[in-house]
Formats: structure tokens, sequence, C-alpha cells
């Protein structure tokens, strides 16, 4: 049987669920105007977590300092942070989706995926379905997504990357030459800045070149274990299975996915101020208190550390969670940065 797997992006979501809230409650919709998400202006530590599209045209970033952006759009409009709305949002876009599919993956706050195999006789059209999920999430929700449809989890999530807001997009085997190959090979998966450079200086420019390489050049250039991924992913080969919460073990967590590379620990354990926020907001909600506490990083170059630790007695207080998970990530950032 083909797989089928739809991936959902929220477009903008921070700024995206903070202007439903407020059309709702008969304000402007800042998503209209240059706006972004941001801590306190008068703060040299604050910076841009979300931005309206726009900012963006005024060259507006995600992880840029909110001194920065202000420099570029002077009346650029700032709305503080709210983890509560945001995961109250999350679990109901997600709730959406499990109306559909038995197995959905939280990918990340603003992003899961969901497995459709099997699901023909319910949904035989594909494209039909995925128009009906974005719709009625921007109907009930108020915001709009992204929904990108492929046979494995890689090429649902570059379909849903693809022209935005409010689109759906497919990448099936048979269109990776066609739509997926022609793309600068920046735009793949897990090729950060120092990747790509490394492939444009021996005219790898494109997805399509790099799937077409030999796979001991790549590996020379980037390594083992990243050479064989990207060229895995460059020729749309990915078998990783979607995990269903059914299919995890029992815990609990929040991450965030950004659109450029996030290199500044201040930064990071800004953000992780919020995640923390969120997910013991969860946590006690549900009466229940964490002994393990686990925080896991993805670098621009591919690899993935995590670290975790134990805690003497359990907890459920956003700062406790959050001051560990604090240590860990300087931790690792440490480590990373000492390789």
């Amino acid at each position: 049987m083909d797989r089928l797997i739809f991936h959902i992006d929220v477009n903008s979501a921070f700024l995206s669920w903070e202007a439903t809230r407020r059309v709702r409650n008969g304000e402007e919709d800042i998503r209209l105007i240059p706006s972004c998400i941001s801590g306190d202006p008068s703060k040299r530590t604050s910076i841009v977590l979300a931005k309206s599209q726009s900012a963006k045209k005024f060259g507006i970033v995600t992880g840029e300092s909110i001194s920065s952006a202000i420099r570029k759009c002077p009346d650029l409009y700032i709305a503080k942070p709210d983890f509560v709305l945001y995961e109250e949002c999350s679990r109901a876009f997600k709730n959406i989706c499990r109306n559909y599919a038995e197995d959905v993956e939280e990918y990340s706050i603003d992003e899961c995926f969901m497995d459709m195999t099997g699901t023909k006789i319910l949904y035989p059209d594909p494209i039909k379905t995925a128009y009906e999920i974005k719709d009625l999430i921007k109907k009930d929700l108020g915001f709009t997504v992204n929904v990108g449809i492929g046979t494995n989890k890689l090429l649902a999530k570059m379909a849903g990357d693809f022209e935005k807001p409010d689109k759906v997009h497919t990448l099936f085997l048979h269109e990776i030459e066609s739509k997926m190959w022609p793309l600068p090979v920046k735009e793949l998966i897990f090729v950060g800045k120092n990747t790509s450079d490394k492939l444009e200086r021996v005219g790898i420019k494109t997805i399509g070149d790099l799937a077409n390489s030999e796979l001991r050049n790549v590996k020379s250039l980037v390594g083992d274990k990243l050479g064989q991924q990207i060229y895995e992913y460059a020729n749309g080969i990915d078998e990783t299975k979607v995990e269903g919460e059914n299919r995890r073990a029992k815990g609990y967590s929040a991450s965030i996915t950004f659109e450029e590379d996030i290199t500044d620990i201040d930064i990071l354990n800004k953000i992780l101020m919020g995640l923390a926020d969120s997910l013991c907001t969860r946590i006690r909600k549900d009466k229940v208190r964490t002994g393990c506490i686990s925080v896991n990083i993805r670098f621009m170059d591919f690899k993935n550390k995590s670290h975790q630790t134990n805690l003497y007695d359990v907890t459920d207080i956003t700062k406790d969670v959050y001051q560990i998970a604090k240590k860990l990530l300087e931790e690792l950032w440490d480590k990373k940065n000492s390789n």
C-alpha cells in the first residue's frame, strides 16, 4: 500500500494566533500591517519571534533584535508573546487533524504530520481532503495553514513549504524532478548555511545537482552521516514513520521550528522560557508532575543533541522546569561549540 502523508503548518503561527484573538475582539487584524511578536522594545535582549508578511518585506527576520527591526520599519507594531494562547491554538488545530487521521505526530507547536495511508475509501481524493482540512481550520479557528501532501514525511514537509499562505501543495515521487530538483540546495531540509556553502563551492547548486552527485563525493564534503541523509532526501527517500501519540511513551513535550537559524544562546533561552511555560500549563492541567527533564536541539549542521536529568523532587512549576532546562541547554551549547 502506498503511503500518504499530510504535513500541516500554521502560517506565521504566533502572529496569526494573536491576530485571530484580536479580530474576534473586534480589533485590527495585525496580519495586514507591518507587525511582529516580541518582548519589551526597551530591552536590548528582546527579539523577533514572528513577523507578518508586510514586516518581512522590510527585511525583518525571526531572531533579530527588536531594536534592529524597528530601525528597518519605524512604524512596526509589536505584540507581546502569549504562550498559553499558542498552546490553546496548537491543540485546537491538531484536534481537527485527529478527526481525519488516527496517527497525528506533533512535530512542533505549529506543525504536525498526519498519516493518511489506508484512508482511500473514506477520503478518495487526497487533495480535496487537504482543502477540506485547511478550510475547516480557517473557518472554525480563524487562522490559515499550508497543507503539504506526499508519500513520506520529507516530501509532505517540502510540499508544505512551497508558496504560502493558505495553500495546498503536492510532492509525489513522480513530481520530484519537476518540483523539487530545480530548487536551490539550501531549500532542502537539514541543509544549513555551512553545508550549502560547501556544496555550492563545488558546483552543487540545486537539489537536483545533489541528487545526481556521487554519494562518496557528498560524504567527503559534509561527512558520512549528513552526506547520506541529504543525498537520500534529495532523491525523495525517507522511511521514518508518523509517530502518533498512541505509539509514544507517556510524556509531555513542546518544541518550535524557525525559518532562520538561531545562533544566539540568549535568544534560545527566551524561547525556552515560553516553551517551559506552555509545557507546565499542560502538566498542571492534567494534575501530574515531572521527575525528568530533557532538552533536544537540532543544529544547522543537521546534528541532533539531547541532554536530560532526573529530579530529586517532582515538579509542575514553570520556574523550576525552566531553570533546569536552561542549564541543560547551556551544557549542550558549550559542548557543541567545543567540538
